[in-house]
């Protein structure tokens, strides 16, 4: 594009350049033919004079000086030349001069290519014809001046053209490189990549749909595997507890296959909601409007009833609400996976009796997850970081817990590490209302 941009504009440059030159130097040669000739007859005439005068005088004929290169020479009425630089007999232009009636001694000069003769009035002989001859380098010194001077201006023109063209290339291409680099990055997959203003208002444009491009792809992209991570990390304790229903049937000579069945097919009951639940949540619009209220209450006591077999294996579960708990403005598939998560954390990483506290804060809801562990001060920064579902410590569930929550208009905290606690804020109708902000608790 630098090429063709640059090539276009001198192109365009040395038409205009030959368009206006060429008729130019044809005047310039016109021009310097016409002065050459204005010269002689300039010369002639006055040389004529100044001979008319000396012999008038009586007085022997003389030629001006002449300091030009011209060939100035006196001929008498016979056509012999008598003084100056010229042939020794008369000439064509000569013979015609002398030829001409003497009309009150007015007679014309005559004119050659580079010749002229003007006739000198007197009676005496000596008062011929005067005959000045140019010199063809003069006026190719001339011409060649001219043409000189031109071609000096062409050259400025063109070049100045040529430095124009290459910084509005460089200004114009340079954009579209990088533009057409960014694209590149785009297709091979980096979704960080943004484009530079170049202040070229249209190519800004594209460059902007670009971007908005690369941050809706790198946002599908992120949930599409956030939405991996979070489903292989919420799938494990439904799977585990099926896997452990249908160990405990095949262990147990005898036992009715019937009653494993239903407990296998209310597990796979379990699997099916959290997948369902985990596509709604993950294709939502975060920016949704809430309009619907969802009971906490009975939330909290079906998740408590979903992981009440691994919970009750040497532990213990309480949960305390008030009567007068507000409903919360929350998806209940959202306040379920975050009550798994903390539940299963407690389970996992916690010790002791799990308590479930669910509190009325006016504009917000708080439920409460304790748990008889310890939070170590180390790691309570980075309790919530999102990591590999195969690291060690508290993997991807608690930062999916936190960014579910603060979807819903909410939070989730860490309020003690001794004993662990972890609080879930949960907007209600006045918290929608704007009369409250979370963080003014």
């Amino acid at each position: 594009m630098r090429r063709s941009i640059v090539l276009l504009t001198v192109g365009v440059t040395s038409l205009a350049v030959a368009l206006f030159g060429l008729p130019l130097a044809v005047a310039i040669v016109a021009y310097a033919v016409a002065d050459e000739r204005t010269e002689l007859a300039h010369v002639a005439n006055v040389a004529a004079l100044s001979v008319a005068v000396d012999l008038a005088r009586g007085q022997p004929p003389r030629l001006p000086p002449d300091r030009s290169s011209l060939a100035v020479a006196l001929y008498d009425s016979s056509g012999r030349r008598i003084l100056g630089d010229g042939p020794a007999a008369a000439d064509g232009p000569v013979i015609v001069a002398l030829a001409q009636p003497d009309d009150d001694n007015q007679a014309s000069p005559v004119e050659t290519r580079d010749v002229v003769a003007v006739p000198v009035s007197g009676e005496d002989t000596r008062a011929g014809v005067i005959r000045v001859s140019g010199n063809m380098a003069d006026i190719v010194r001339s011409v060649a001046l001219g043409w000189s001077a031109m071609a000096g201006l062409a050259v400025i023109a063109l070049g100045t053209a040529y430095l124009v063209a290459r910084r509005h290339a460089g200004r114009l291409a340079g954009p579209l490189e990088r533009l057409s680099a960014a694209a590149r990055r785009l297709g091979d997959g980096d979704f960080t990549t943004r484009t530079e203003r170049s202040g070229v208002p249209e190519i800004d444009s594209v460059g902007g749909d670009l971007d908005s491009t690369a941050e809706r792809l790198g946002s599908m992209v992120a949930r599409e595997r956030s939405f991996t991570a979070d489903a292989s990390h919420q799938l494990r304790t439904p799977l585990a507890g099926l896997r452990l229903t249908l160990e405990s049937a095949l262990d147990t000579p005898g036992a009715e296959p019937r009653a494993a069945m239903a407990e296998a097919v209310s597990a796979a009951d379990g699997l099916e909601r959290t997948i369902t639940e985990l596509l709604a949540l993950a294709r939502d619009d975060p920016d949704r409007e809430r309009t619907g209220c969802t009971d906490v209450r009975s939330v909290v006591a079906a998740v408590v009833e979903e992981h009440s077999g691994p919970l009750t294996s040497g532990r213990t579960v309480r949960i305390t609400r008030d009567d007068t708990t507000p409903t919360a403005v929350v998806s209940p598939a959202a306040i379920r996976q975050i009550l798994g998560v903390l539940l299963e954390n407690a389970l996992q990483h916690g010790a002791g009796a799990v308590q479930i506290v669910v509190r009325d804060l006016g504009a917000l809801c708080a439920v409460d997850v304790t748990d008889e562990g310890t939070v170590p001060d180390e790691i309570a920064t980075t309790l919530f970081a999102r990591r590999s579902p195969n690291a060690t410590g508290h993997g991807i569930g608690l930062a999916l817990a936190r960014s579910l929550a603060e979807a819903e208009g909410g939070g989730l905290v860490l309020t003690s590490g001794r004993p662990t606690t972890f609080t879930v804020f949960l907007p209600t109708a006045d918290r929608m209302s704007g009369r409250t902000d979370l963080t003014d608790l």
